[in-house]
């Protein structure tokens, strides 16, 4: 760039001139994104929401626990959209701010929520023409309640990135950079709080789910604290001259599942797994036999106290997985040696079939 003599180029001032553009594009973009997610949730409050209490279509208790904290998110949003409107753009974040815990509670309802919704339309018919006939309206432009619940938390999403663009393009020495900055801390640790609860519902759903195919009702694989890792079949390779045997595990984050499938003509379990033997992850050390290179497979050799488990694959990538997961599992439960979990490692013994104890015998106390 040439100057004329005489001219200096201000680099300070040209900084701010492109701050307070990207920051005007950004806060234009925040009023017009918040316009658009306070008519959706406008569909929900006065369609549903408000008829629903007028009409006694659902139970208070019942309307409650499928909508719960949507109309104060939906106050929430209109009070900040009208500052937005006028202008009023940091007033407006210091008070939406003190709001934002309405996102975490919702997120903690959302799953009870979506039930709720599945049981009423099943169980109310009332309820359930109610809901097709206010879906038909033009307004909703085909979308469904169930479309419209997870607004919030995606919308949260969102106020992260805005929040964060109008930091980024704010002088760091202004009294709006640390307004912005105080946005972008609050969203964030709501962010966090949604994304904890989000994982810990997935988990609880995956621990479920394996419940429900083992056979038996001893086999509890619900238990606080545990997550859901990985599942997969593997083969198993007997130390003697025995035949290699194809089971499928079950990974959590404190003990691998061996099972094998119910005979497939079992008038109840035919889709379900017999446990054969529970491994403590507190007693486990895993290194890689063969598998380490690009040929074919590989095997895992697992070491307990009394046990050497040998587990192979013929793909590689199922082994490096398994490998992976094994070793950080092994390694995050060692970690936090507590004293509860001491007493758990010591209670905790190496589980297996024994001569004249019935599989469920062995995983009663899974």
């Amino acid at each position: 760039m040439l100057l004329q003599p005489g001219v200096a180029l201000n680099t300070v001032e040209l900084q701010r001139a492109r701050w307070e553009m990207k920051q005007s594009r950004t806060a234009k973009e925040l009023v017009q994104t918040e316009q658009k997610y306070l008519e959706q949730l406008d569909l929900v409050t006065t369609y549903f929401v408000a008829i629903l209490k007028a009409k006694g279509t659902l139970k208070p208790a019942v309307r409650e626990a499928i909508f719960g904290l949507l109309e104060s998110i939906h106050h929430a949003s209109y009070i900040l959209l009208l500052h937005l409107e006028r202008g009023n753009l940091k007033l407006g974040l210091e008070g939406f701010c003190q709001e934002l815990e309405l996102y975490g509670h919702y997120a903690e309802n959302l799953e009870e929520a979506k039930k709720t919704l599945k049981d009423q339309l099943r169980k109310n018919k009332a309820f359930y023409r109610f809901k097709k006939l206010q879906e038909s309206r033009p307004e909703f432009l085909g979308w469904q309640l169930e479309d419209l619940l997870p607004l919030p938390l995606q919308r949260l999403h969102q106020y992260k990135h805005l929040f964060t663009d109008l930091m980024e393009n704010t002088s760091p020495d202004s009294v709006e950079f640390q307004q912005f900055a105080k946005a972008v801390k609050s969203v964030s640790e709501v962010s966090q709080w949604v994304h904890s609860t989000i994982r810990s519902q997935e988990n609880s759903k995956q621990l479920l789910r394996v419940q429900k195919l083992l056979k038996g009702h001893k086999n509890k694989v619900l238990s606080p604290g545990r997550w859901y890792i990985q599942e997969g079949w593997l083969m198993v390779v007997p130390t003697k001259g025995e035949e290699v045997k194809r089971k499928m595990f079950f990974l959590f984050s404190d003990i691998l599942v061996a099972t094998k499938p119910c005979h497939p003509l079992h008038p109840l379990n035919s889709d379900k797994f017999a446990c054969q033997a529970v491994y403590p992850l507190s007693q486990c050390t895993v290194d890689k036999v063969f598998g380490h290179t690009q040929s074919q497979g590989g095997l895992l050799s697992l070491s307990f106290p009394h046990k050497t488990l040998l587990l192979m694959s013929n793909s590689q990538e199922d082994i490096n997985n398994w490998y992976l997961n094994l070793t950080t599992a092994i390694r995050q439960l060692k970690a936090r040696p507590t004293a509860v979990h001491q007493k758990e490692y010591l209670a905790k013994q190496l589980v297996s079939p024994r001569e004249g104890h019935t599989v469920e015998q062995t995983c009663q106390d899974l």
